[in-house]
């Protein structure tokens, strides 16, 4: 193998503010929103629950169901995403279970079904569904998801209350449907406008909660939004999230090194604004960061198979690729309209050999020159390595720390990178 450039840990140094009482903050909210005046007995109060690692999720969940039976209403969660779970009603309840969301834990039944109703047609006259048992059991719903900037688009609403009520809240039939549409309107944010009017008009929607969090995946705000101004009132939040994401500070890298990647990471398996990779239509091309190539090593087992977004990588590992559970994966591609994401790259059984290609096709000359990032995944990204040619630039910067000497990269007996980054 070539040689490699030494490398280097470093942290960022990132605003992270952090909520620390999430009980007493929706409780709050709640008693601002004045939801005793606004809650029969009896009523049966659908709540939403999403299939991304949300922290705090069940927690807030809780609260408002607890609050909803002092009320005597009747709550029960819906999960509210798409065709994820395998596109089976069996499988969201399985992967809620996952994310600490149980009938136990936050005290209310969960009804799950892939049914779905038409509850109107676009402009277009395409036709918009609910979930069925919202349709059907709800006198009143409250959407909970957390907002923040979505991995395929650009708009002023991205991933959030109005996504799920839109694609989530359509289980598989609808999020197929809606993805054909913003095919044909060429975008995810023309697509959300036309629907979501719909679907608005369609439910006895109570209220919505935005959760923001911040780059260490922990709750840093959150946000009763009134049910008649939801668009306007998320629109306004989009800023104060992408404000606190985690980024990578290059804006040029030969080589990313990804240690894993997963649906509880990002939607497609590793975010687009860190690695600066998408391909959906309608959407424009990251100009930032400018990533040569990306080889990923692993697959989260939270992620039970299914390695959406895998082809947004140029090379990885054969351990990847026999984790792979191909069903759930061509599901999600399919029903979000972007089968890239499902393609295979280069599998190699030594990261030594995946390296020594991207190097060989990066086009440096020096391999000892490489520009080389290694991180975690793309939501753990307060520390990173970097390679020797880039130490100038951290030390230039006053929001970069060095916290190491330049070492060289740490491979085992089988050629295979190692790192404990609980340790760092």
């Amino acid at each position: 193998m070539d040689p490699l450039p030494q490398i280097f840990k470093l942290r960022q140094k990132i605003s992270s503010p952090r909520l620390e009482d999430i009980e007493g903050e929706m409780n709050a909210l709640l008693d601002g929103f004045n939801l005793a005046q606004k809650v029969k007995p009896g009523e049966r109060i659908a709540i939403t629950a999403g299939s991304r690692g949300i922290r705090d999720k069940a927690r807030i969940l809780k609260v408002i169901v607890a609050r909803l039976k002092d009320l005597k209403a009747e709550p029960f969660i819906v999960p509210c995403m798409g065709s994820h779970g395998g596109g089976t009603a069996e499988g969201q309840v399985e992967m809620l279970r996952h994310l600490g969301i149980t009938e136990e834990f936050v005290g209310a039944p969960i009804v799950s079904s892939m049914e779905v109703k038409e509850v109107g047609r676009t402009h277009l006259g395409t036709p918009v569904y609910v979930d069925a048992n919202i349709c059907a059991r709800a006198d009143k719903v409250i959407a909970v998801n957390r907002i923040k900037p979505h991995s395929d688009f650009d708009f002023e609403i991205e991933s959030g209350v109005v996504k799920m009520l839109v694609i989530g809240m359509a289980k598989h039939k609808g999020a197929v449907t809606a993805h054909r549409l913003s095919n044909r309107m060429n975008g995810y944010g023309t697509m959300l406008k036309a629907i979501y009017p719909v679907v608005h008009k369609a439910l006895p929607l109570l209220f919505g909660v935005g959760i923001i969090e911040n780059q260490y995946d922990q709750t840093a705000s959150l946000h009763l939004l009134n049910a008649a101004n939801l668009w306007d009132e998320e629109k306004a939040l989009l800023p104060k999230a992408k404000a606190i994401i985690g980024r990578l500070p290059f804006k040029q890298m030969d080589i990313l090194v990804i240690d894993e990647m997963g649906k509880n990471i990002s939607g497609p398996g590793m975010d687009p604004n860190v690695t600066g990779r998408r391909y959906v239509r309608g959407s424009p091309p990251l100009t930032e960061p400018e990533v040569m190539r990306i080889f990923v090593r692993d697959l989260t087992p939270q992620a039970k198979g299914n390695a959406t977004g895998i082809g947004l990588a140029d090379f990885t590992t054969t351990r990847l690729v026999q984790k792979i559970d191909m069903r759930p994966t061509i599901i999600n591609c399919i029903t979000g309209g972007a089968p890239e994401y499902a393609r295979i790259p280069i599998a190699y059984e030594q990261d030594r050999e995946a390296l020594q290609t991207a190097y060989d096709t990066s086009g440096v000359l020096d391999s000892t020159q490489l520009r080389l990032a290694w991180i975690k995944n793309t939501l753990e990204l307060e520390t990173l390595w970097a390679s020797a040619p880039m130490l100038a630039e951290v030390q230039a910067d006053p929001r970069l720390e060095v916290v190491s000497e330049l070492q060289e990269m740490p491979f085992d007996a089988q050629g295979n990178l190692v790192m404990n980054w609980a340790a760092h």
